[in-house]
């Protein structure tokens, strides 16, 4: 099917998703972390000990999701936003208004779990057993609310901020949730899609569909973890102490945050790019080799002192983005079936969490013990490429098995 035709004939379903992961915006990094500097100025927090507040509170969203996540195996798409959507608004609404440490604490809880937790969590869930044959290229499609969230909002945030302050703004967004994001992604996604036999060709995955259980037992699914969650937590950790890196630098904030439209634009391109090869490839083939832009953006970062170095920098970012967010996707359920797509994604997503969690924390920590942030950027460099042979390692494996799982499944007699 030609990939307009694909998009009109299934725009209900790809425009609520997309929603989805642009709303998750107010509970991801990068919009946090704009924040970063009148919240340590408030509070009288170090950079460190902002990154503990920052690393405590995601680490616990991290534990709460599996416990919640599996509600989109029982729930439908629209009905998880209707709940979601309306909390997620409520907490930034309390980010507003907090005014202690302890509240802080909860209102970033609450932001992580609801919006880089389950806003993603249902959006890629629903478009994984939504779609089959092209999975690829709904995921792709998909993914880039992310990007887009990433394109407009920084810029639109540092402007309102001059103009009304940090705290008006984040009233700003739980407007914009409840009269744009609420009603337009569950009139989208109230009605459900089923694969249907004109998608095309499924391409061979996984034979049978794996609990939770038997996935966490898994060392496979530990190993991929390992090095499709790298550029979550690298993406992350530059992001969070991104006001740090502009000041340790001497460039324009304004200059910087304007690079995030031309990552986000090497992000949309190599999304739409990888979707493709995934329905043609499958995503497990792509493995390895989606994480070695992001090695070379880290050294580049590392490396170079002119402001120059952070447009690369976003550029080869973009790339590995596009392929990581969309494979981040597509993987699990060619690895594991989808019958348990919601309880396996939701320990996927808690991961994920859990690794941008640390990542603030421990690099905030590094900063303030005086070791130099070029150096934690330059191991983060070194760590993608050792993770990409590992991944070359682990595709050829899951390879074997599903094959090995589709002899078995195919010699099963009929009954």
């Amino acid at each position: 099917m030609p990939f307009l035709q694909f998009i009109a004939e299934n725009m209900r379903w790809l425009g609520g998703a997309f929603l989805l992961t642009f709303f998750s915006s107010f509970g991801q990094t990068f919009f946090i972390s704009l924040s970063s500097s009148g919240i340590r100025s408030e509070y009288d927090l170090s950079h460190g000990e902002f990154g503990g507040i920052y690393m405590l509170a995601t680490f616990a969203s991290a534990l709460t999701l599996p416990l919640i996540g599996k509600t989109v195996d029982r729930y439908s798409a629209a009905a998880v936003a209707s709940v979601n959507i309306p909390l997620l608004a409520c907490a930034s609404i309390a980010m507003a208004y907090s005014n202690s440490i302890v509240a802080l604490i909860i209102v970033i809880y609450a932001l992580r779990l609801l919006g880089q937790g389950m806003m993603t969590h249902n959006a890629l869930t629903a478009i994984g057993r939504w779609y089959a044959a092209q999975r690829g290229r709904a995921m792709s499609l998909t993914v880039i609310g992310h990007q887009a969230g990433e394109a407009v909002l920084p810029i639109l945030f540092v402007a309102a901020t001059a103009w009304v302050g940090w705290r008006s703004t984040w009233l700003m967004a739980a407007a914009l949730l409840l009269l744009v994001g609420l009603p337009v992604i569950v009139s989208l996604m109230r009605i459900e899609r089923q694969p249907r036999s004109s998608d095309g060709v499924v391409k061979r995955g996984a034979e049978r569909h794996w609990t939770r259980g038997e996935v966490l037992r898994d060392p496979i699914f530990w190993l991929t973890c390992l090095g499709v969650l790298a550029p979550g937590f690298i993406g992350t950790t530059i992001f969070f102490h991104q006001v740090y890196l502009v000041e340790l630098r001497g460039w324009s904030l304004t200059v910087f945050a304007g690079y995030f439209v031309a990552m986000s634009a090497m992000t949309v391109t190599f999304s739409l790019i990888s979707g493709q090869l995934i329905d043609r490839f499958t995503a497990i083939r792509l493995l390895p080799i989606f994480l070695i832009p992001l090695g070379a953006s880290c050294f580049v970062l590392a490396s170079w002192d002119a402001q120059m170095s952070g447009l690369i920098f976003m550029l080869l970012l973009g790339v590995s983005y596009g392929f990581s967010s969309t494979l981040m996707g597509a993987v699990w359920p060619e690895m594991y079936g989808t019958r348990h797509l919601g309880a396996v994604r939701s320990v996927v997503i808690a991961i994920l969490v859990f690794a941008t969690s640390a990542g603030p924390g421990l690099t905030g920590y590094l900063i303030d013990i005086g070791v130099a942030y070029p150096t934690q950027i330059a191991v983060m460099g070194g760590y993608c490429f050792v993770a990409s042979a590992l991944l070359f390692v682990v595709s050829r494996h899951i390879i074997a098995r599903n094959r090995a799982q589709a002899v078995t499944w195919d010699d099963l007699p009929v009954r």
